[in-house]
């Protein structure tokens, strides 16, 4: 199988503070990966550098040629502006901006395919809803409805279950299994091990470096685990980037 992603000493960081450090490895197209960890130990920040959006302070992203609107990322829901105002059809609509541009005509095609992604996250009747009125859970749905018209390659997702209750959780996770089935890449951020555990074949578990990464029983061992607790309490927020190895 080819690969998707491929990082070579790896380091990110803002204003210089650290992040990530010296991350190396391969994610092969197809994967359906977790990317676990303590909190701060850099998971949204990787997320940021894949999507494009946060330049590596040292080391590169390889995204093997991949056109940056192939590219799909959900953010965490706290950076969502609810209060935009927006109404469910429109903010499922920005997802076909990557084939008619941001101010590209809607044809009757588009209003069918838009119409079948709020169908398939089970918001028919939710159309004309401003996204303030929404849920959690029904923003969820609205914001993975748009996903599914970006029709990307590569699909990054941050905490995305985060707060939802069970039958919107396992709607979602339906879609997540779809797009693993169309061989797309998909990478989350997750904090739920058990969630991981039952599906998730993949895992990646960061403290800032990478303290295991393969098939998700041997990276979630208990072992690994704690030390990734003790590497995350013991990283100094203020310390500058470590240097690159000669």
């Amino acid at each position: 199988m080819s690969v998707q992603l491929r990082f070579r000493d790896l380091t990110l960081g803002y204003e210089r503070h650290p992040a990530v450090h010296h991350l190396d490895g391969v994610v092969e197209e197809g994967a359906l990966l977790a990317v676990c960890g303590p909190n701060g130990a850099g998971k949204s920040t990787l997320m940021k550098a894949i999507s494009g959006a946060l330049r590596p302070l040292h080391g590169s992203i390889d995204r093997a040629g991949l056109d940056p609107r192939d590219i799909a990322y959900l953010p965490q829901s706290a950076e969502i502006d609810r209060s935009f105002p927006i109404h469910v059809y429109d903010m499922v609509a920005m997802g076909l901006w990557r084939r008619a541009g941001l101010f590209g005509g809607i044809g009757r095609a588009d209003r069918a395919r838009i119409g079948e992604a709020i169908a398939a996250v089970g918001l028919e009747g939710f159309e004309n809803r401003p996204i303030g009125t929404l849920s959690g859970g029904q923003m969820q749905r609205t914001l993975f409805a748009r996903l599914l018209l970006q029709d990307a390659r590569l699909i990054l997702l941050d905490e995305p279950f985060t707060a939802l209750d069970a039958k919107t959780m396992s709607d979602l996770l339906d879609l997540v299994r779809r797009w693993h089935g169309e061989k797309r890449t998909v990478l989350a951020v997750l904090h739920d091990f058990d969630l991981v555990r039952a599906h998730f074949p993949q895992t990646l578990l960061l403290a800032r470096s990478a303290v295991a990464w393969g098939p998700t029983a041997e990276a979630l061992a208990p072992e690994n685990l704690l030390k990734a607790r003790r590497m995350g309490e013991a990283w100094d927020e203020t310390a500058q980037p470590c240097e690159a190895a000669a």
